[in-house]
């Protein structure tokens, strides 16, 4: 298994290899982060929502408060065609969590707290200038030649984005499509009349036949999004003031400065494996979507934590090597969805046939009086935590027949979903149930549990004495003998409808997996 004072070999120092990297530290676990370029300092951000359960990750690494302080919250998303809504989608909170459903804040500015926090932990040796050039693997471990330096390790992690090294060391292919049509992104800072919301217009008459996204960022800055034709010119277009011209059908006569501008085309990829032997993908290396839902680098701070504890729990001796198996399994799963969903959006908002251009029509034209115009309008499904309804480690506990999936309903707490927040007592201190997660499984019980086998890291808490408020049991659904098996991820891995220690226990070694 390797030695216990090697580290894990993480590749790349963006968001999701920083988070890795500090998210190994907390369990114990050190790493080197090995960063090709000699400084990460992005100009613009093309990341901007982060959503409520990624907020949690990152209040587990020591950043979420900030950011939130920070961040526009919004909790509502608007949909239009032309100058006419068609549909809003709220997001509820069934726990009374303290932490928003979603907030925009930039991700250069987020790297930066992560950066920070990297530099004053000691078990995360990050290295800029050293680009990995070659990646071997032995029975005990790994060795990354990088920057002229090897650097040996148990296990590796490729997070170092869409032209990921480390996948073309490894030799995973990496299928998809890319789309035509380009997409111009300005941040501007203007004092605009506009509310905190996600704001989306099919056809309105300053982009028509195309479409345009609004968000609210920090310090007056406003995140536009057009699509425009793949032929379109930047740098052309500044230069005639085509540009300005744009940003005044939505500014008016405000003020405006650009502090941002790009062009870019939307990739649709999929890593044919996330694991080979003891290395690891995870974030734009092994998935990259449409952003459109949000969904990119949420998603790659979800692949962090699965693959964190995991790691973490086959260096201590915790759960054998097999347990890693299961990452492939559920993060693949987990991509995999998204990518059908981005897909559906894409060929929505960029028909590629004449079959897709006929439906977006008829779609838009019986919106207006549909019953529910969200059926067939997409303008993005917003991002969400994957269900792990089918993974090895989950403990089934009936039919998941007619759960709702739609945006922005309620998740039933099931095996496979993440578990609920919401306000509890810990040794006499207010806090929140998710931020009792992370390091290891947690066991609420309705009543009494005897102790577990010792072999998995666990706490038993009885929801008598935490759910003061009465909060958790409801939206927990429990009952006076209910037991729930909390991942560290925060994932429910079982539902038991008794306290029975064979049955807690079996339901935490299959979390483990433990056959």
């Amino acid at each position: 298994m390797g030695s216990a004072a090697e580290p894990v070999v993480v590749v790349g120092a963006g968001p999701v290899g920083l988070v890795t990297a500090l998210l190994l530290a907390r369990h114990g676990v050190p790493s080197v982060v090995l960063e090709a370029a000699a400084r990460r300092d992005p100009a613009g951000s093309r990341a901007i929502c982060f959503q409520r359960d990624v907020l949690d990750v990152l209040d587990r690494v020591g950043c979420a408060e900030r950011m939130i302080a920070r961040g526009v919250t919004w909790t509502t998303g608007r949909t239009y065609h032309r100058g006419d809504e068609l549909f809003s989608v709220t997001f509820p909170d069934a726990g009374r969590s303290a932490v928003p459903p979603w907030i925009n804040i930039s991700q250069a500015e987020v790297e930066a707290h992560l950066r920070d926090l990297a530099a004053a932990e000691p078990l995360v040796d990050v290295r800029y200038g050293h680009p990995v050039r070659d990646l071997r693997q032995d029975a005990c471990g790994v060795e990354a030649d990088a920057g002229g330096t090897t650097v040996r390790g148990t296990h590796a992690v490729g997070a170092d984005g869409g032209r990921s090294a480390v996948r073309e060391l490894l030799g995973i292919g990496f299928p998809g499509r890319t789309f035509a049509d380009k997409f111009l992104i300005c941040d501007i800072r203007a004092d605009l009349p506009f509310p905190n919301e996600r704001r989306f217009f099919f056809d309105p008459e300053w982009n028509p036949g195309r479409q345009v996204l609004v968000h609210q960022c920090p310090d007056r800055t406003w995140r536009i999004d057009w699509q425009v034709p793949a032929d379109h010119d930047l740098e052309a277009e500044r230069a005639s003031g085509a540009l300005g011209a744009r940003i005044r059908q939505i500014t008016g006569d405000a003020p405006y400065e650009i502090v941002w501008a790009t062009v870019y085309r939307f990739h649709e990829r999929v890593a044919g494996t996330f694991a080979s032997g003891r290395a690891f993908l995870a974030g734009d290396a092994a998935h990259l979507y449409a952003p459109f839902g949000a969904r990119g680098l949420n998603s790659g701070v979800q692949d962090a934590e699965n693959l964190a504890w995991k790691l973490a729990f086959v260096r201590h001796g915790w759960a054998a090597p097999d347990l890693l198996r299961s990452y492939d399994v559920e993060r693949r799963a987990a991509a995999a969805e998204n990518l059908r969903v981005t897909t559906r959006t894409m060929e929505f908002l960029v028909p590629q046939t004449p079959a897709q251009r006929a439906h977006r029509l008829a779609a838009l034209a019986a919106a207006r009086t549909h019953p529910d115009p969200r059926t067939i309008i997409d303008s993005g499904r917003l991002a969400e935590p994957f269900w792990y309804l089918d993974s090895p480690l989950t403990t089934p506990s009936g039919p998941v027949d007619g759960l709702p999936w739609e945006a922005g309903a309620v998740r039933p707490p099931v095996p496979g979903v993440i578990c609920p927040d919401g306000p509890c007592t810990v040794d006499g201190a207010r806090t929140r149930l998710r931020r009792l997660f992370g390091t290891r499984f947690v066991v609420l019980t309705g009543g009494r549990l005897a102790a577990l086998p010792a072999g998995v890291p666990h706490e038993i808490r009885a929801l008598a004495d935490i759910d003061t408020e009465g909060v958790l049991r409801t939206v927990l659904r429990a009952g006076p003998d209910t037991v729930h098996v909390v991942r560290p991820d925060g994932h429910l891995a079982a539902v038991l409808p008794a306290p029975d220690p064979a049955q807690v226990a079996a339901a935490l070694h299959r979390a483990c997996g433990r056959t």
